[in-house]
């Protein structure tokens, strides 16, 4: 990774300066995509560009409460840096921090100057570049869903405007405090691709939709998407969520992906008029590679202890593995659209799910899928969650965790050190899980027993 160009630096801080800017927040994603940043003030930039930004690696180790996982490059190397060099093409004013600008940075370790094998960014990238070596280009729509939630006077967190029956509303009936409408022009005004936004099924639920495009493109406004949800809502003292499945009472946020692939001219390949269901061979081996390595991917898409509580029948959460035409039960969907819109639309992720590396590992089963040139079995007829037809797919964290380690196939191109990193840290999570005693456990025990 090479420093900026002296003089593109000067013109950006020119730029940023004449736009009432003082300060660039450098920001990259960590092993669940949570944001890790520094804001550095505009007269430092160009050292910061230069030199880089250092930080201890083992930022990519650490636990949702601050624990430092044993994971090689980490503890047992002393705890050394990476160096953090911001990514000037991606800065964008941020619309709620008045003389704020943020930028996406990249990560190397300095003592080689090769991407941080724990990178999801860099991840994607080694995916993508596979890719492009077998003629694909993956175009990916995101589709996010989160709670809002606000102070209960009790303690803790309540569901924001939890009243029943709100799917696919927009206005004061489900949003009283006009939160939607106030964060869609927001995220507009960041330029990460927002489209519409309503509502979701469940009170207190909202999903907004981002355009398609190029597979990292979607990756970046998807991190950057969920980063400035968070914020937002912090401002109105509110807590925004994208964990999987919340409350008890109520059902999971989904991280669905839209993926097509386009040629060297911009065309879909994924359409042919004449093909089966309207679909191009490229695209039917496409669906099958997902449907193959699907237990493997799970562990990607629904990373979380949590994730798990959020499948079940009639959850209208995949917990299958099947496809359908345009059938909302079916863990893979094809929508009705075709010609430049054909594509796979893959249900299985939750919103907790790194978006990188979710992206990256749809991109990589849908690449073996072409590279075996299988075709998928009949589509699913009707309402799915019939475990008499399908898979099931892994039920626990630990059972897809198992599953990705045995997918060697999969792993292979994903790397064997990102696959290693990755597993030692999230199999800590089950650990610390099974040690931890819960309200259920007490609820359920003291009095009795």
């Amino acid at each position: 990774m090479s420093a900026h160009d002296p003089e593109e630096v000067r013109r950006h801080m020119e730029r940023l300066a004449a736009d009432g800017i003082d300060v660039v927040r450098v920001t990259y994603p960590d092993l669940i995509g949570t944001d890790r940043a520094r804001d550095v003030l505009l007269e430092e930039l160009p050292r910061a560009c230069e030199h880089g930004l250092a930080f201890c690696r083992a930022v990519y180790h650490t636990s949702p409460q601050g624990d430092v996982v044993p994971v090689s490059g980490g503890l047992d190397a002393g705890l050394p840096d990476i160096c953090v060099r911001p990514d000037l093409r991606t800065l964008a004013p941020l619309p709620w921090e008045p003389g704020v600008a943020a930028c996406l940075a990249e990560v190397v370790d300095p003592a080689t100057g090769a991407p941080a094998p724990e990178s999801p960014r860099d991840l994607l990238r080694s995916v993508l570049a596979r890719c492009a070596e077998h003629g694909l280009r993956p175009v990916v729509g995101p589709e996010l869903e989160y709670f809002l939630c606000e102070p209960d006077p009790a303690g803790g967190w309540r569901r924001y405007a939890p009243g029943p029956g709100v799917v696919y509303t927009a206005g004061l009936r489900a949003d009283p405090a006009n939160h939607l409408l106030r964060t869609l022009r927001q995220v507009r005004d960041l330029n990460i691709g927002a489209m519409s936004g309503n509502h979701e099924f469940d009170g207190g639920q909202i999903e907004i939709n981002l355009a398609h495009s190029d597979a990292m493109s979607a990756a970046d406004r998807s991190f950057r998407f969920k980063a400035a949800i968070k914020e937002l809502a912090r401002q109105e003292g509110r807590l925004a969520t994208f964990m999987a499945k919340p409350f008890n009472d109520a059902g999971g946020s989904g991280f669905h992906l839209h993926l097509s692939c386009e040629d060297t001219e911009g065309g879909n390949t994924f359409d042919d008029p004449s093909g089966p269901y309207g679909l191009s061979a490229t695209a039917r081996h496409a669906a099958a590679g997902i449907l193959a390595h699907a237990p493997a991917l799970a562990a990607l898409l629904n990373p979380t202890v949590n994730s798990y509580k959020r499948f079940g029948p009639d959850t209208l959460a995949p917990w299958l593995i099947d496809w359908g035409l345009d059938n909302r039960s079916a863990m893979l969907r094809i929508p009705p659209e075709r010609g430049s819109g054909a594509r796979l639309e893959l249900r299985l992720g939750d919103a907790s799910a790194n978006p990188y590396l979710a992206i990256a590992g749809t991109a990589a089963a849908a690449l073996l899928g072409v590279l075996a040139g299988e075709e998928p079995p009949a589509p699913l007829e009707g309402y799915g969650y019939d475990t008499a037809r399908s898979a099931v797919l892994p039920q626990t964290l630990s059972a897809a965790l198992d599953a990705l380690e045995a997918d060697t196939a999969l792993t292979g191109l994903l790397g064997k050190d990102f696959t290693t990193s990755f597993l030692s840290y999230k199999r800590d999570e089950v650990e610390r899980f099974h040690r931890h005693v819960t309200d259920w456990e007490f609820t359920e025990y003291a009095y009795h027993l």
